[in-house]
Parts: C-alpha cells; sequence; structure tokens
C-alpha cells in the first residue's frame, strides 16, 4: 500500500469542516472545541476491517469517555449506508457522510493505493487525535482494527 499523503503533522492545527452526519446533522470540528477528539478516516461501512474497528471502538467507548475523549468516524459512504451501520454494530457515536471527499481532503488521506496489482483512488485509514485547543497530537497512520482504543488512549497518553 502507498504511504499516507497527509500533508499534516503533530502540532498543527486541525483542519475545520463541515460535514453531515449520518441523521444528516451539520458537523464541524469547531463543535469538538474543549473536547479531546479521536477524528478517524476509514473506507466503507460493513468490511472486515472498518466494522473491526468501528466495533473496537464501540467496545472501548465508556472508557474513551470516561477519559473525555470524542469519536467521530468519516468516510465517504452516504448517510443512508451509515444508518444502517450503526443500526447492524449498535456503533456508539458518529460517522460522517463525506461523500464529497472534502474532509478526506482537508486532512489529506484521500489518494492513490494499490491493491493486488490495482492502483485506486481511495481513503488511507488514519486517525487524528486532537486535543481540546484543537491541535493534533497525534497521527495514527495504519491502525490496529481490533485494538484501534488502545491507540488512541496511548496516543492522548492515557495508558
Amino acid at each position: 500500500m502507498v504511504k499516507c499523503i497527509s500533508h499534516l503533522s503533530v502540532g498543527d492545527s486541525a483542519p475545520d469542516f463541515l460535514s453531515k452526519d449520518q441523521s444528516g446533522t451539520s458537523r464541524s470540528l469547531s463543535a469538538y472545541s474543549g473536547s479531546k477528539l479521536a477524528l478517524y478516516f476509514y473506507p466503507r461501512d460493513n468490511t472486515p476491517g472498518c466494522t473491526s474497528q468501528a466495533c473496537n471502538l464501540t467496545e472501548n467507548f465508556s472508557e474513551l469517555t470516561k477519559h473525555g475523549i470524542q469519536v467521530l468516524g468519516v468516510s465517504p459512504d452516504p448517510e443512508a449506508k451509515h444508518l444502517k451501520f450503526i443500526a447492524k454494530y449498535d456503533i456508539s457515536f458518529d460517522l460522517l457522510a463525506d461523500e464529497d471527499k472534502s474532509v478526506h481532503q482537508a486532512y489529506g488521506v484521500w489518494g492513490e493505493k494499490k491493491f493486488m496489482g490495482k492502483v485506486y483512488d481511495g481513503t488511507h485509514r488514519t486517525t487524528f487525535l486532537i486535543d481540546e485547543n484543537g491541535k493534533i497530537i497525534e497521527i495514527i497512520s495504519k491502525p490496529k482494527c481490533k485494538d484501534h482504543a488502545s491507540e488512541v488512549l496511548a496516543g492522548f497518553g492515557l495508558q
């Protein structure tokens, strides 16, 4: 797989965004000001890795929120697909429907990928840990889907 193309680094201000979640509610980074945020980008709902990642974060959601960490997932899937995914797996957090890929592009996680000899454009699975002041404190460029909550806690210095 090609390395993540993000232009962002630890210490940068996280780019603000405006996008709709699974319910059609507008979400922006500024709405999370004063909170820790795990903003994670994933390719598609209902695929094995993406499902493992979302379920791991859900299984550990109370531990994350106990430490003041909010979680927001982002994929190019439409709102209706997110709603079904959330219902099927009882996901505990909101998912942005970034169909125009504007949030992906702001964070530099949309780009060329290679899989089984094919080259295509897609989401580079990446998580940005953002502090209460909107600064990126950690970038997890290849998260472990089945143990992502531990990576998030460690990235915030909580493990």
